[in-house]
């Protein structure tokens, strides 16, 4: 099983954001980490982490790096029985938070990758974007992780943005490239609901030659795409857990766990989230749902889709999709080679 913690408080609150995330509730910190701690004793039953061991940990947000190493000391005594020596534990950080300091202590309390939301090295588009950084502060945080003995780091970058250009993107990967990172996503620009851009659609503007350009661009750096937004010479264990339908927890406002046939939604409203984290929402899924979400996921990264989960009258769409070359078969399993057509190819199998 995986385990996601989500911190949800942010330095600002950028244009584009649609996460569970807020800058005005910083006070609340220390009482949202014990209840982190609350959940995380339940998910360890529910979940009987006697039998199944944590594979992979996440710390996303919102923004990690706004919180003390020294609060989520005690989640990494209390999962210290559950892991494996070699387990990938991952955390997201800002530039402007994450401090030599700060990365200092997530490493010494075993945290191994850090995910830094770069978003762009360009200071107008950071601008744009409403980041709290600026391209030097980026710089120097990938800098110190690699000095502080990270072996394992990535960064976000966003493209699809108003005022993009190729000379703009291709100075992004320029600079992506000469710092010690071994893994990249890249993300295209999207308007979500509830965002300071959801009455600026016109902020987004992808064009497939552009979006083509930049995946090969990346391809030819040596970083291969694993998944549609992702590129590495080393794979996310935790990614790949999400797409091979692994379980995971969920801990935190507004997280989401998965255990067999059901979804957990812990409440997204951080106050009652503190007064009661085993407030969680029960989904039930249905054999057809994992299997959607087994095909969607599947497309969208090189884990595939097992033909075994599909009905007569998929395999035999399948077999059309193998015969044009949409799909690859190799050993019961059939991959995807062009990430971006993914949609098309769900629909087409499940119409």
């Amino acid at each position: 099983m995986l385990l996601y913690i989500h911190i949800p408080f942010c330095d600002s609150k950028c244009s584009y954001c649609a996460f569970n995330s807020y800058v005005d509730k910083f006070h609340l910190k220390e009482e949202y980490m014990e209840a982190l701690l609350i959940q995380l004793n339940f998910e360890l039953k529910r979940f009987d982490a006697n039998v199944q061991t944590i594979e992979s940990i996440f710390i996303g947000g919102g923004t990690p790096s706004t919180v003390s190493p020294d609060l989520y000391k005690p989640m990494f005594q209390l999962i210290k029985p559950y892991i494996q020596d070699d387990i990938e534990i991952t955390s997201e950080a800002n530039p402007n938070s994450a401090t030599k300091e700060w990365l200092s202590g997530m490493f010494e309390l075993g945290v191994n990758r850090i995910s830094f939301g770069v978003q762009s090295f360009d200071k107008n588009k950071l601008k744009l974007l409403n980041r709290a950084h600026q391209p030097q502060d980026a710089k120097n945080a990938i800098i110190n992780a690699k000095e502080i003995g990270y072996k394992n780091i990535s960064l976000d970058l966003i493209y699809a943005t108003l005022g993009d250009t190729k000379e703009l993107l291709e100075h992004d990967l320029i600079t992506a490239f000469s710092m010690p990172i071994n893994h990249l996503s890249a993300y295209a620009l999207m308007i979500e609901e509830g965002t300071p851009f959801e009455s600026k659609p016109h902020m987004s503007k992808e064009t497939l030659k552009i979006t083509n350009w930049l995946f090969k661009s990346i391809a030819n750096a040596g970083f291969r795409q694993y998944e549609i937004s992702n590129f590495g010479t080393y794979k996310s264990t935790h990614n790949l857990g999400y797409w091979e339908y692994k379980d995971y927890i969920g801990l935190g406002s507004g997280a989401v766990g998965k255990l067999g046939l059901q979804r957990f939604y812990p409440t997204t409203n951080v106050e009652d989230y503190i007064n009661n984290p085993l407030d969680i929402k029960v989904e039930e899924l249905t054999l057809e749902d994992k299997k959607i979400e087994q095909i969607f996921l599947g497309l969208r990264s090189c884990v595939g889709i097992d033909t075994d989960i599909l009905n007569e009258k998929e395999q035999k769409r399948a077999i059309i999709l193998v015969d044009e070359k949409k799909l690859l078969l190799k050993d019961a399993t059939l991959y995807n080679p062009e990430y971006l057509l993914a949609d098309e190819i769900a629909l087409f199998l499940s119409s």
